[in-house]
């Protein structure tokens, strides 16, 4: 590496006053980074990593602001700018963000104008800082959206966000970022929400644009899979602090900090190469049998251009669930697997099909041709856990209220009978009953899970529809929650259907993996023939792109790192 960095930052402090505390979110954080350098910074929910970044580009929301310490930019011609002291508004930041020192963000369908088209807002950078003129800048847009491998550029430059996938709209993120030629790139999480295919594909994006242009990388992710496929040089934080430092390989090989530790083996236990936590159990007859579902989406008018035509989401799947069992469907994005749940705990109406389930008290309904009445003892039975557990919950309703709901609505309990089910609940979830009397926004992102999770067992069920419950969650947060679920399973007597992109969490956590392809499943079988044998081409690439933890194999990027 270059002896001068073209980033150091010193003694970062970034704090957030509220009332009479104050919350150090970023406390006392040095590191450099070089040209082409990566460098990766880790660490759970609310470590501060996002804040670090943030307060590089003085993007930090109120009331937060930095309160000490240096954030020093060396320019191409060798001069040095203290970005801490300048303000976000200074037109010297401004001269800095996007043009020298550009983001990537987590969500690209809310750092991306839904009303505005991809050309337009890749070309803004380019004519706010005045760098050429509007002809220029469209054929700059094309060319960035070449470069990001997103097909048509010519047409996809009038297109609106809307209009691309997940992966898409991260590629033309990276184009924005890419605009203006920057030396330093941030990343903040950009891959947590994408399949395996197309996070190795953004990430090889990266490595590949870094080698082409030389970017010195700042890489956020609570992922330490990735880490050890892309990060030269790691930094751990914890509390707003830095815990530990080191290259790559070193940090991997002999971690020092317990909460190092801790993270590293939280990975390889969700690790490809781990056991599973949870043997095959003796399959007895099935309770849910599903034969032939499909749902297909009629044509749909456009205000301009052609008429959207039908799209077969499910096409004839066909599966049993057994007592006890845990079923797992994996696919990317846009493979059916989420519209296959929503299909089976009727949120949609498959259009062909039988879903034959045996109710407890006895009898088989055929879900597929239920009315709403026909449901409601159904749905008493099997209950659904989504992704985002902040959006599943009321924000103007306490967590007592929030679990109680479903016995409330189907009049089962009220009064002192419920809030004594209330405190079970949470004390099965790990949470104490004094939690009751608090709303959602006053917790982290795995306690609100727990909370969810506590509203799911509130009807006694038997089946819970998992829905990537645990995407959106770091490592360490992950494996509690299926540990959680695990420890609940026998006693509660409960089966589970779990959806995700994450095949290390399916290994963890199911008996059996059903793999899903354009709507299809291509592939069903145990946890363990799925994950060491694969039988179809589709299962071997998803496979391949899972990120391992151990920068020794670094075979996710070998086509990107030359």
């Amino acid at each position: 590496m270059p002896t001068n960095p073209i980033l150091e930052v010193r003694g970062l402090r970034t704090y957030f006053p509220l009332g009479r505390r104050v919350l150090k979110a970023v406390d006392d954080v040095s590191f450099r980074l070089h040209a082409g350098e990566t460098l990766c910074i880790v660490g759970e929910s609310g470590s501060g990593k996002s804040i670090t970044a943030r307060s590089i580009l003085q993007i930090v929301g109120p009331p937060g602001r930095i309160m000490g310490g240096e954030i020093l930019y060396r320019r191409a011609d060798g001069s040095v700018v203290d970005i801490a002291g300048l303000g976000a508004k200074a037109a010297a930041m401004r001269a800095l963000r996007g043009r020298e020192i550009a983001m990537i963000f987590q969500e690209p369908m809310t750092s991306l104008s839904p009303i505005h088209r991809i050309g337009w807002q890749i070309m803004e950078g380019l004519l706010a800082h005045k760098m050429m003129g509007r002809a220029e800048a469209r054929a700059r847009a094309v060319e960035l959206l070449r470069q990001v491998e997103i097909p048509q550029p010519e047409q996809a430059v009038d297109r609106f966000p809307f209009e691309f996938s997940g992966g898409m709209r991260q590629r033309a993120m990276i184009a924005m970022a890419l605009a203006c030629n920057p030396r330093v790139l941030i990343a903040d999480e950009p891959t947590t929400a994408l399949d395996v295919t197309t996070q190795a594909e953004i990430l090889r994006l990266i490595r590949r644009l870094q080698q082409a242009h030389g970017l010195a990388v700042l890489f956020i992710t609570h992922d330490m899979g990735v880490v050890a496929q892309i990060a030269d040089n790691v930094l751990v934080m914890r509390q707003g602090e830095v815990v530990e430092r080191a290259p790559t390989a070193e940090l991997f090989a002999s971690p020092h900090h317990p909460y190092t530790i801790r993270l590293l083996q939280a990975a390889t236990a969700l690790g490809m190469a781990a056991p599973p936590a949870r043997r095959a159990a003796a399959l007895g007859a099935p309770f849910l049998r599903v034969r032939d579902l499909s749902l297909t989406y009629p044509a749909q008018a456009r205000l301009f251009g052609r008429a959207q035509p039908p799209t077969q989401a499910v096409k004839r799947v066909s599966f049993d669930l057994h007592e006890g069992e845990n079923l797992g469907i994996v696919g990317e994005s846009g493979s059916g697997k989420t519209t296959l749940g929503s299909c089976l705990i009727r949120v949609l109406q498959p259009s062909a099909g039988r879903i034959e389930y045996d109710l407890r008290a006895g009898g088989t309904r055929d879900l597929a041709g239920l009315d709403r009445v026909g449901l409601k003892p159904v749905h008493r039975e099997i209950r659904m856990v989504f992704q985002d557990p902040f959006a599943s919950l009321n924000p103007r309703m306490t967590v007592g209220q929030c679990i109680g709901e479903p016995l409330l609505v189907n009049g089962l309990m009220q009064g002192a009978a419920l809030a004594q089910r209330v405190e079970k609940l949470l004390g099965m979830v790990g949470l104490g009953g004094d939690v009751a009397v608090r709303y959602p926004h006053a917790f982290s992102g795995g306690q609100r899970q727990r909370i969810v999770i506590a509203r799911a067992l509130a009807l006694d069920p038997r089946l819970i529809i998992a829905d990537e419950a645990t995407s959106a969650l770091d490592v360490t947060l992950r494996r509690q929650i299926l540990d959680l679920l695990l420890e609940l399973q026998p006693e509660l007597g409960l089966s589970f259907i779990f959806i995700s992109h994450d095949l290390g969490v399916i290994r963890y956590f199911c008996d059996r993996i059903a793999v899903m392809h354009r709507g299809e499943i291509v592939e069903i079988g145990t946890a363990d023939a799925i994950c060491a044998w694969p039988q179809m081409p589709y299962t071997q690439r998803l496979l391949a792109a899972v990120p391992e933890a151990d920068p020794a194999r670094r075979g996710l990027l070998a086509e990107g790192m030359g």
